[in-house]
């Protein structure tokens, strides 16, 4: 496919399935190439991080990392938009967008690599991916080096003994939540895919691949697994909705999962980071968080603020941020 885009991904990583459930939704030509040994090469020629996905564009230009991929493309492929004309869903979708790669994808990894069963389900793929053509003696000994490398980091996305029935309590809310909300649309935003339906559904789909998650979202959430399963193809069923309709069960997940969680967390960790702090701690829903600050989410914070600055009229936005918990953290 000469004159389409490829995508460098892997099935288990959110952040690819992201930017490949978008690519399908627009219709836009594209290549999906499994990173391996095989790809390493051509992989390399054009990525400038050691990050997936990596979308090479037809002229040969490497994009690496599903937001700027998205918003890039999103610039060459407006239509149809996934960004909703009601100025306040507009905002909200780029706040869940953030929320889920950077909150939700906690509960993905605590959940992968929490457990012996999912350790070895994760493991397995991961290594039969990198190493299809392997022996099962070779197989069996790569899956052991991925599942220790893994469980070890962890505390990267801030689980560890006193974070880890935060991070599972916190999941089981949002479920919930997320099971009330998508009762009666097919997604987030209404009758079509917004922006925020891509990052959340990212997590959520990796955790459904997974044991422990899968079943846990598989015999409790039936419309978020049905959505779950539309967001593989997404296609436009009808229009967004005004906020007016979407506010009665998406508020509380604003304000329960990124008012009372999200956004303190990640103001705490920016802060650390400003003081040099190793470790840091931070009150969540009444109770104390405390993992090590992390670099990426600062930068990832500027770039929310930055999307909330540009938002001409904040009218009708601002009071709901501040119901929600989020507008002071946003005006940094």
């Amino acid at each position: 496919m000469a004159d389409g885009y490829r995508i460098f991904g892997a099935e288990m990583s959110p952040y690819s399935v992201k930017v490949r459930s978008y690519f399908r939704y627009k219709a836009i030509p594209h290549q999906w190439i499994l990173r391996n040994a095989d790809s390493q090469a051509e992989y390399e020629k054009h990525a400038r991080m050691p990050i997936i996905p990596l979308v090479v564009t037809p002229e040969g230009k490497g994009i690496q990392d599903s937001t700027p991929i998205i918003d890039a493309m999103e610039k060459l492929y407006p239509e149809p938009s996934i960004h909703p004309d009601d100025t306040v869903a507009g905002f909200i979708s780029t706040l869940i967008e953030e929320f889920g790669d950077e909150w939700g994808n906690k509960w993905m990894f605590h959940y992968r690599w929490a457990r012996d069963v999912d350790q070895i389900s994760a493991a397995g793929r991961i290594a039969r991916m990198r190493g299809p053509k392997a022996s099962e003696q070779e197989h069996e000994a790569f899956a052991s080096k991925v599942r220790a490398r893994m469980v070890d980091r962890v505390w990267f996305v801030g689980s560890n003994e006193v974070t880890a029935p935060q991070i599972e309590a916190g999941f089981l809310e949002m479920l919930m939540l997320l099971e009330s909300h998508l009762a009666n649309r097919p997604y987030l935003f209404g009758g079509r895919p917004a922006f925020g339906d891509f990052g959340l559904w990212g997590q959520i789909y990796q955790m459904w691949t997974d044991p422990t998650a899968g079943a846990i979202i598989g015999g409790g959430a039936p419309h978020v697994l049905d959505w779950v399963h539309r967001m593989l193809w997404p296609k436009a069923e009808g229009a967004f909705e005004r906020w007016s309709t979407l506010r009665p069960t998406l508020m509380p997940i604003l304000s329960k999962q990124i008012g009372a969680r999200f956004m303190p967390w990640t103001c705490a960790n920016e802060k650390a980071l400003t003081e040099s702090q190793e470790e840091f701690s931070v009150m969540l829903g009444g109770k104390i968080w405390t993992q090590k600050p992390q670099k990426y989410h600062a930068r990832s914070l500027g770039m929310l603020r930055a999307r909330y600055a540009a938002v001409a009229d904040k009218a009708a936005l601002d009071p709901v941020l501040e119901a929600a918990g989020c507008l002071a953290g946003l005006r940094g």
